[in-house]
């Protein structure tokens, strides 16, 4: 009888876990082909998802119902960041026709969204879920996207646990290349407010914001160069 009743309750964890693994990669499946309809060259039409937002609830439905642990770092990351890209575009929808995301108050700090479990702000998964988690992964700043055109783009498919770090990697050298993101001019050198809002993510070790910069790009920035930070563009990354 106790072999008995060990063996239901191994069978029943079992299949607990398989239905969790299996909503997570429901989750990340569907997330892949929402991007993938929706986002073009870094750009998100908002105005057809306001139209339908079908998808999108039902996104953000099912991700309420995922529980993923820091332990399982990619897995954890991966639904971190398509949760927080996922959410910013309802943000922007729920409030749509809308210029920019500052035009919402609250849209970062005070709006709450039901995912994994609990009600939690945007501000909340970015500082708190994933920077506040993994402190030395700064590469999160540039897949993270906020709606506004001074973000890096948003790409068209989801971040999955086997290709994340390629994909961290991919934008992240991306961004650092792009002469509209880093703007060199001789010994001068513009950075996004990104490094002047976040300058202790890419300083950590003794190292400069312009050390960093480099350890990405192809062209690299004389150590000595000027550093000073252009506006950020709130502008809505909207397709037109």
């Amino acid at each position: 009888m106790k072999n008995r009743t060990t063996l239901t309750l191994v069978l029943l964890f079992f299949l607990v876990e398989l239905s969790k693994a299996q909503t997570t990669s429901d989750f990340f499946k569907e997330t892949n082909m929402f991007f993938n309809t929706h986002i073009e060259d870094g750009k998100v039409d908002y105005k057809t998802i306001k139209e339908n937002p079908t998808s999108l609830n039902q996104l953000i439905s099912l991700a309420n119902d995922i529980s993923v642990l820091k332990e399982d770092a990619k897995i954890y990351q991966s639904f971190w960041i398509n949760a927080y890209n996922l959410a910013v575009i309802k943000g922007i929808v729920d409030n749509y026709p809308i210029k920019s995301p500052l035009n919402k108050k609250g849209f970062f700090d005070e709006i709450t969204y039901q995912i994994g479990g609990e009600n939690i702000t945007l501000n909340e998964i970015e500082h708190k879920v994933l920077r506040g988690n993994f402190p030395d992964e700064a590469r999160f700043h540039f897949v993270l996207v906020c709606a506004g055109l001074g973000c890096p783009p948003i790409i068209n498919k989801a971040y999955l646990p086997e290709t994340l770090d390629h994909q961290l990697q991919t934008q992240t050298e991306l961004a650092l290349n792009d002469p509209n993101f880093i703007r060199v001019k001789g010994k001068k050198v513009q950075l996004s407010q990104l490094f002047e809002w976040y300058k202790a993510d890419f300083t950590k070790d003794g190292k400069s914001q312009i050390d960093y910069v480099n350890q990405f790009r192809k062209e690299k920035i004389d150590s000595k160069a000027k550093v000073s930070y252009y506006e950020y563009d709130w502008a809505l990354n909207e397709t037109k």
